[in-house]
């Protein structure tokens, strides 16, 4: 019976084995492909399938999280599970940060300060090379008084964010279209995106406002991860053998941090009213560096759609697998084991919107952008609040989707705008008087 019983034993262990290692292969597959036929666009709210979101106030050994003292683990937990398998792990070697002021002047008329600054990038104790990535600042011109500041990173320039000839055009590899020549800026490039900052009504309303081209951190196409930041970092570049490591919305977002850092030491400017933005793919990095970075006071997205704001267990609009399909740089490799298979995600959105808690962050969404799911974005700000409500903090009022033109919530607020997709003048008006309520 022994000699029996023995063999069941080891019979049972290679069984195990088997599923395990089976299991492991699976794994490994799926996270190097890309689906063949990804499934069509679903816009039909009816079609979109039943799901289950992970309870964010459960911890993985079964207990409830019911403090806010109790939190702080459990927003642990969820960082380190959407780092490995969603946005990428940081690296954890040490940086350092020097930045020099190249150029400044007034601008407007004389109503604002113009502060341009070559900040520098290098890994401590190697050679690499420097990154160079050019910070541009608008601030009140009295800097006795120190301003919130929002930062944010743009898309084609620094040149692009403002009607102003002294930006220095970038130098920086960026997409072809008009005002560009060979992937390089060209004077037709001053000013294309202007609407996408107000800087005098910002500067008006008492705030300073900062900006860097994300290009400058990492180039936004798949390059094996072989410029920008990640060359500072060769042994923690994503591979299929080290699938857990960051892509470039993690090195955009590592990024804003550094870029923080130099805020915090510019006249004028209050190290305790940073505020980080973005737009669509830079409103997903905005909202994982204000997730992982505590020094960002407030959180802003703006029609940060899939892999930002919006739940993915929707598969509402665009998806996992075709996000991971036309972008296969932004996002960890491990990603990739859920494409056309959100309902093995043991996390989703809401884990994102909540590890910003106890901070305020904001959610904005367009109507006319299904793309980018508006109810899907305002779901994960709903059942996020619960965390906010542990804190004794009023999240978004109620699970139904509110109406264009209406701004709604408290610590967790939202905005649909009646348009399209797009960063403009009536977002940016609810960001400030978000911050005015939070701030001030």
């Amino acid at each position: 019976m022994a000699f029996h019983s023995t063999c069941q034993q080891m019979l049972a262990a290679f069984s195990w084995t088997l599923i395990l290692f089976g299991m492991m292969n699976m794994h490994n597959h799926l996270i190097g492909q890309q689906p063949n036929e990804i499934r069509p666009t679903n816009y039909d709210e009816s079609a979109v399938p039943t799901y289950t979101l992970p309870d964010l106030l459960t911890a993985p050994d079964g207990r409830r999280v019911a403090t806010p003292e109790s939190w702080e683990a459990q927003r642990s937990y969820w960082l380190d599970l959407l780092a490995r398998q969603e946005y990428g792990t940081f690296p954890a070697a040490t940086v350092a940060v020097r930045h020099e002021e190249f150029e400044r002047g007034l601008a407007f008329d004389g109503k604002v300060l113009r502060r341009q600054i070559a900040v520098y990038l290098s890994r401590v104790g190697a050679n690499e090379n420097e990154v160079r990535v050019d910070l541009l600042v608008y601030s009140p011109v009295d800097l006795s008084r120190k301003a919130s500041c929002f930062l944010g990173l743009n898309f084609r320039g620094n040149q692009g964010t403002a009607d102003d000839p002294e930006i220095r055009l970038t130098e920086s590899w960026v997409q072809n279209d008009e005002g560009f020549v060979n992937n390089r800026a060209t004077e037709a490039a001053r000013a294309s995106k202007k609407y996408r900052y107000p800087i005098e009504r910002i500067i008006e309303r008492g705030y300073a406002v900062a900006t860097a081209y994300y290009g400058d951190l990492d180039p936004d196409f798949d390059d094996g991860f072989e410029n920008g930041v990640h060359a500072l970092f060769p042994e923690h570049r994503s591979s299929d053998d080290q699938p857990e490591c960051w892509g470039s919305i993690g090195a955009w977002a590592w990024g804003l941090s550094r870029l923080a850092v130099v805020l915090e030491q510019l006249e004028g400017i209050d190290p305790e009213g940073l505020i980080v933005v973005g737009h669509s793919r830079l409103g997903k990095t905005a909202l994982w560096a204000g997730a992982n970075d505590p020094r960002f006071r407030i959180v802003l997205s703006n029609n940060s759609g899939c892999g930002g704001a919006a739940l993915s267990k929707r598969a509402f609009g665009e998806t996992v697998a075709r996000i991971n399909s036309v972008f296969p740089h932004w996002f960890c490799k491990n990603f990739r084991a859920y494409n056309d298979r959100e309902e093995n995600m043991p996390f989703d959105q809401h884990c994102l919107i909540a590890a910003i808690a106890p901070r305020p962050v904001y959610i904005a969404s367009a109507s006319k952008d299904l793309w980018a799911d508006p109810k899907g974005e305002y779901l994960s700000g709903w059942h996020a609040s619960r965390v906010y409500e542990l804190f004794g903090l009023k999240g978004l009022p109620s699970e139904e989707l509110p109406k264009a033109g209406v701004s709604v919530g408290d610590y967790v607020g939202y905005h649909l705008k009646d348009g399209e997709h797009a960063l403009e003048p009536y977002d940016w008006e609810h960001y400030m008087n978000f911050a005015d309520r939070h701030l001030r």
